[in-house]
């Protein structure tokens, strides 16, 4: 398997990986993303060459983006604010690589690729109720820090997400 940086040529792949997964997550009561968010973010994370995408052949795998900063991260306690750290976003693998440890390969690519940048740490968000990332990150050596962030969706919706992170 292979991780490159997406090109605006995987465009509709992504979207209909995207689109499979959010169907996935809606059955198993997950209902966290929507035909708006993520899929509408990856035209902009291509520009920005902050979107990756682990391959094999020619299908998309998994799918994460690296950014410098979270809207969350003053919300909760990291180990170390002086620290270079970069973010995990909108990370997802294909429903037809589901069970197989593609999270854990995306997630070990990760953090190679962050070391390789300088990182000393790699943090991310999770919403509380995606109890299959939760466990993810942990089995992967990421640890939940203190605090919550509250992103408000709208007046009805509101994700309560918890900081991870895991340090080089």
């Amino acid at each position: 398997m292979n991780l490159r940086l997406a090109n605006m040529a995987d465009l509709p792949q992504l979207k209909a990986v995207y689109k499979k997964i959010i169907e996935h997550m809606d059955k198993n009561k997950i209902q966290i993303w929507d035909e708006i968010y993520p899929c509408e973010f990856f035209a902009e994370d291509i520009e920005k060459q902050r979107l990756y995408v682990l391959m094999e052949k020619d299908e998309i795998v998994s799918a994460f983006v690296l950014c410098d900063s979270n809207a969350g991260e003053n919300y909760v306690k990291w180990e170390s604010r002086q620290d270079k750290a970069l973010y995990i976003d909108r990370l997802a693998v294909n429903v037809n690589h589901l069970r197989k440890g593609i999270g854990s390969v995306t997630l070990n690519k990760a953090v190679v690729l962050a070391k390789d940048k300088g990182a000393k740490y790699l943090r991310l968000f999770v919403v509380d109720i995606n109890e299959p990332a939760i466990n993810l990150y942990i089995k992967n050596g990421f640890a939940r820090v203190d605090g919550v962030y509250d992103e408000v969706i709208d007046d009805e919706l509101v994700l309560h997400e918890f900081g991870f992170e895991r340090k080089m």
